[in-house]
């Protein structure tokens, strides 16, 4: 099987477990995942999609955006829980080697979630675009 098939599949299945409590611990740690994202490396390509997952996430938990399947939502919930986790498949106390893993599953998830990631960019985009009460 391709790398990038087994990191969409990682993905898949890991979506499946994914619970309230595990959305909320995403909103609640949102700030300590961004971090991980921008502390160079292998994640920091993702930069802008992760804080885009992040995003999606707490939108969808604060009930402003539910036009998106709940699977999509677990999926991002589980990709951003798995970059949090410092000891998944490579601990990422590992320098360098340890932050391999966490990007190829977001690369897995970036494949996986393209066009609802795009669809919600573009909600994203006509809210900031309408005038403030």
């Amino acid at each position: 099987m391709p790398r990038r098939a087994l990191e969409q599949r990682l993905v898949k299945e890991g979506a499946q477990s994914v619970s309230e409590a595990d959305i909320a611990k995403v909103v609640n740690k949102s700030q300590e995942i961004q971090r991980r994202f921008g502390a160079g490396g292998p994640l920091r390509r993702f930069v802008d999609d992760g804080r885009l997952l992040i995003s999606m996430v707490k939108a969808y938990w604060a009930r402003r955006y539910r036009q998106v399947p709940f699977g999509t939502i677990g999926a991002a919930a589980f990709t951003l829980l798995y970059v949090l986790n410092p000891f998944d498949l490579l601990p990422d106390v590992l320098p360098i080697i340890g932050a391999v893993d966490d990007a190829a599953v977001v690369a897995g998830c970036m494949l996986l979630l393209e066009h609802d990631l795009r669809t919600y960019q573009l909600w994203l985009s006509s809210q900031r675009l309408l005038p403030k009460p």
